[in-house]
């Protein structure tokens, strides 16, 4: 490319196509960090939300227990010791019932913390595939640089044409997810 006027043999496209691969590379990797970050937070937020959750269901168990025991003694008592255990019968109640609506947030708080992993995961995938298909696409045309086989800048191009669309499914949040290929790579 001495004179500016563009490519004009095999090893002008192999350095173009090195350098704007490369590139893309550089920003997807960013990103994937970011959301492998991201993934980590969900996750742990996740588990402390279920580990709250298991807390109050054992809170609630225990609870319960002390009102039964409660109700049980009361029907032994006489007068003011009833009326004693009755009013603690109630206080039970309402901590039992309180310990149910907070199970049913945390419950609710913590699948929206999956549901977020899951998300953020699609698109881990997706950033993952893209890198698989873009190191691939550099490694072929290393070899069609010694080469000079056309047809190896061509399946080149190919593995880079779909990884840079799955690095932009992942940028810009498209639904892209090849199924399949996430199974055969996991």
């Amino acid at each position: 490319m001495a004179d500016g006027a563009g490519p004009r043999d095999m090893g002008d496209w192999i350095g173009i196509t090195v350098a704007l691969l490369s590139a893309f590379m550089a920003v997807t990797k960013v990103k994937d960090d970011n959301i492998v970050q991201a993934m980590m937070q969900a996750k742990s937020d996740a588990v402390d939300t279920w580990s709250e959750y298991q807390a109050k269901k054992i809170k609630q168990h225990l609870v319960e227990m002390g009102r039964n025991q409660t109700r049980d003694m009361s029907l032994l008592a006489p007068g003011i010791a009833k009326d004693s255990m009755e009013s603690q019968i109630r206080e039970y109640s309402g901590e039992i019932k309180k310990y149910d609506e907070e199970k049913i947030t945390l419950q609710s708080k913590a699948r929206a913390f999956e549901a977020r992993y899951d998300s953020l995961n699609n698109r881990d995938d997706q950033f993952d595939i893209s890198d698989a298909a873009l190191s691939i696409s550099l490694g072929v045309l290393g070899v069609a640089a010694l080469t000079r086989k056309r047809w190896l800048l061509g399946l080149s191009w190919s593995f880079g044409v779909f990884g840079l669309l799955m690095g932009l499914a992942g940028l810009l949040g498209w639904t892209i997810h090849p199924d399949w290929l996430v199974k055969l790579l996991s």
